[in-house]
């Protein structure tokens, strides 16, 4: 229990010496002790009260590893500070920070190029980079969108073409947050997250709905109908996989549900090929 204890000093010490202002915070009333509250250090690194509570009284409360890295930027820990809080926590080192990869690999490209079914890549934030051509025939052309409205999540959840049937919208909508809310949670990097948060909430009902439940969800797979007067409806059942070597990179794969759908993806893809 030792370990735990130094661990309730440690964080004890850290929030003590810094004060409102430090972390952005109005001054507000005079306060009995120096330093930021539980309270206060809980919301800006994005736990539970109750959950920081119980880890700074030195319980045996496992945060994840996203959750430890956010905490120690909102006590502004230095590097040796961070790697004591790691030591204490989960008795090893701090994982080494990434940087997130931005761009797509010409070999993936290729690969998705080479399928005969949808692919495309998106990166932590749900930004598109990467897409095969029946993307572009069955979904959208990204090539004719700038890289700040490629976001698949603000897509999904805010374009007028995806509220056509109601109960559908809704039971997306709740698959999408409750995917994104892992993917947040998950990250060491919540700042690249805040922004879309703070839009969605503005301009979406459903968005700041489902933001205030507690359902969760930690795989990306379903199926979506796409809706193409060609040729057909076309079913899709969905799935994604993280891209090896590229940290943040998720590959999205459709591939037709039934018979039926894949005859009408293959009579699509025959179509552009005569144009």
């Amino acid at each position: 229990m030792a370990h735990r204890e130094e661990l309730s000093r440690f964080l004890k010490s850290a929030r003590a010496r810094l004060s409102p202002a430090d972390a952005g915070l109005p001054p507000g009333e005079r306060r009995r002790t120096k330093g930021l509250r539980r309270e206060e250090v809980a919301a800006l690194a994005g736990m539970s009260v109750t959950w920081y509570t119980w880890f700074e009284q030195g319980r045996e409360v496992h945060l994840s590893v996203p959750m430890i890295e956010r905490l120690g930027r909102t006590l502004r820990l230095d590097a040796t500070e961070r790697e004591f809080l790691f030591a204490l926590a989960q008795h090893r080192p701090p994982p080494l920070e990434t940087q997130i990869d931005e761009e797509i690999r010409p070999a993936t490209q290729h690969m998705m190029d080479s399928l005969s079914i949808p692919a495309l890549v998106i990166v932590e934030d749900w930004t598109v980079i990467g897409w095969n051509a029946l993307v572009a025939r069955t979904f959208r052309d990204y090539d004719q969108l700038p890289r700040s409205k490629r976001n698949l999540f603000k897509i999904l959840m805010l374009e007028d073409r995806y509220r056509v049937d109601p109960d559908s919208f809704r039971a997306m909508g709740q698959r999408l947050v409750a995917r994104f809310k892992w993917d947040y949670s998950r990250t060491s990097k919540p700042e690249i997250f805040d922004e879309i948060i703070a839009e969605m909430m503005e301009h979406s009902e459903l968005f700041r709905e489902c933001w205030q439940e507690s359902e969760i969800l930690p795989y990306f797979e379903h199926v979506n109908i796409a809706v193409m007067p060609d040729v057909g409806d076309i079913g899709f059942w969905h799935s994604s996989y993280a891209v090896e070597g590229a940290p943040g990179q998720r590959l999205i794969l459709f591939a037709p549900i039934d018979k039926a759908s894949a005859e009408r993806l293959a009579r699509l893809n025959d179509m552009a090929l005569d144009r």
